[in-house]
């Protein structure tokens, strides 16, 4: 089924009010995929503002644009390699926070037969952190 898009990516997303999204820029050494600072009104993609604002301050970096498989296990070692986890400070930093951060996954299942591929070093890593791995299947 040829759908124009992968069928699978993911995504390393943190969630708190403390720190500016620059904050996780350099730390992770990477640009956001996504970012903003809560009460701040966010960009669509159209390039319009919507009309209500970031309930919460985010910072997330996708693999959707960067890693072309339908299986989830490529997204989430992309993931792993770019922002070099796991960090011994990052659960740290989370709790300072009072944030949460998690792997959040797409997984299109329409044929209702894909089996979801998350590697167990990867959910212990993340558990590990203080993390949590997350998949929203779409059938």
């Amino acid at each position: 089924m040829a759908t124009g898009h992968n069928l699978a990516y993911a995504s390393f997303t943190i969630y708190q009010d403390t720190e500016p999204p620059e904050f996780w820029t350099n730390y992770f050494g990477v640009s956001p995929s996504r970012a903003g600072v809560k009460g701040q009104f966010r960009p669509m993609p159209s390039g319009a503002m919507s009309s209500t604002p970031w309930r919460q301050g985010i910072w997330s970096f996708s693999s959707a644009d960067a890693v072309i498989s339908d299986d989830l296990t490529p997204h989430l070692r992309y993931l792993i390699e770019r922002l070099q986890l796991p960090r011994v400070d990052l659960g740290g930093l989370i709790a300072r926070t009072g944030g949460s951060m998690r792997f959040f996954c797409y997984w299109d299942n329409e044929s209702g037969d894909r089996v979801t591929d998350v590697p167990e070093d990867i959910r212990t890593m993340m558990e590990a952190m203080g993390g949590t791995v997350e998949v929203d299947e779409y059938r």
